[in-house]
C-alpha cells in the first residue's frame, strides 16, 4: 500500500516548490518509485521537477469519449490510458491533471484522476500530490485517502488563518486525512510570539519552518528546475529537518 503525502495551501507560499522538494527526498532517501501527481489545473510541478508534460488527465478523459477500439474491454482501453498519461522520469513518474476542457469539467476530471491513482498506488511506495491552491479540492475527490498532509503558510495573519480554515474543512468532510501539519514557509526572521499564538489559535501542528531562499528566488528567475537545488542550500536543508521527522 503507498504512502501518500499531500501539498495544499494558499495561492503563492510555495506549496509547488514544497511538493518538489518532497520528491527529491524520497529520492535521495532511496524510497522510490514515486507518483508525482501534479492534481493543479494551472499545473507547473512538471517544471519543478525538470520534465516536460506528454499528456494530461484532462486531455485523457476527451480521449475516453471515443468508442472502445474493438477486441479490448473498457478496462483495457482504461489502463491502456492510464499508462499513456504518465510522463516518466528517473526514480519518478508524473500524472498531470491539466485543464479539462468545456465548462464544469472539474469534478469529473478529479474523479477520474482518483481512479487513475488508486489504479496506479500498488507500483509506487510513495504518492506525492501537489494540490490546487485553497480549499475548494477538498470537496471533490483528489485528496482523499492521505496520510499526511502538509499545509503551507507565509507567516501573515490571513495566510496561517486559511491553513486553520483549511484544517478545520477536512474535519467537517471527515476526509481521510491521517495526519495533517503546518510548515511556515519565506520566513525572514525568527518565529516571533504573534505568529506562534495564531498558530495557537487557529489548532495547527506546526511541523517546522522554512527561510526565505535566494537560491529559489534565482533559480526561479532563470528558468531552471528548483528539483536541482544543491542540497546543502538552506532552505532544503530545513525541509529535509520536516520531513526527517515526519515521513517514514
Amino acid at each position: 500500500m503507498s504512502f501518500t503525502i499531500a501539498v495544499s495551501g494558499k495561492g503563492g507560499t510555495g506549496k509547488t516548490t514544497f511538493a518538489g522538494m518532497v520528491v527529491r527526498y524520497l529520492l535521495e532517501k532511496g524510497k522510490g518509485p514515486v507518483l508525482a501527481v501534479d492534481a493543479d489545473a494551472n499545473m507547473n510541478l512538471n517544471e519543478v521537477l525538470g520534465i516536460d508534460v506528454k499528456t494530461t488527465i484532462g486531455e485523457m478523459r476527451e480521449a475516453m469519449k471515443e468508442e472502445v477500439p474493438a477486441g479490448m474491454t473498457k478496462d483495457v482501453w482504461f489502463e491502456y490510458k492510464v499508462q499513456e498519461a504518465l510522463t516518466e522520469a528517473k526514480g519518478f513518474d508524473l500524472l498531470a491533471m491539466g485543464r479539462p476542457e468545456g465548462a464544469g469539467c472539474y469534478c469529473a476530471a478529479n474523479t477520474l484522476a482518483r481512479k487513475y491513482i488508486d489504479l496506479l498506488s500498488g507500483n509506487y511506495p510513495y504518492i506525492v500530490i501537489d494540490n490546487e491552491a485553497g480549499m475548494e479540492h477538498f470537496s471533490r475527490l483528489t485528496t482523499q485517502d492521505v496520510d499526511l498532509l502538509f499545509i503551507l503558510s507565509d507567516s501573515s495573519r490571513r495566510s496561517i488563518i486559511t491553513a486553520g480554515r483549511i484544517r478545520d474543512l477536512i474535519k467537517e468532510l471527515k476526509s481521510n486525512i491521517v495526519k495533517e501539519v503546518l510548515v511556515l514557509n519565506r520566513m525572514t526572521g525568527p518565529l516571533e510570539g504573534e505568529i506562534s499564538e495564531v498558530i495557537r489559535e487557529q489548532h495547527l501542528d506546526l511541523a517546522g519552518v522554512m527561510p526565505v531562499s535566494e537560491e529559489i528566488g534565482r533559480y526561479d528567475r532563470s528558468g531552471m528546475p528548483t528539483f536541482g537545488l544543491p542540497l546543502s542550500a538552506p532552505a532544503v536543508q530545513a525541509a529535509w529537518r520536516i520531513f526527517d521527522q515526519y515521513i517514514p
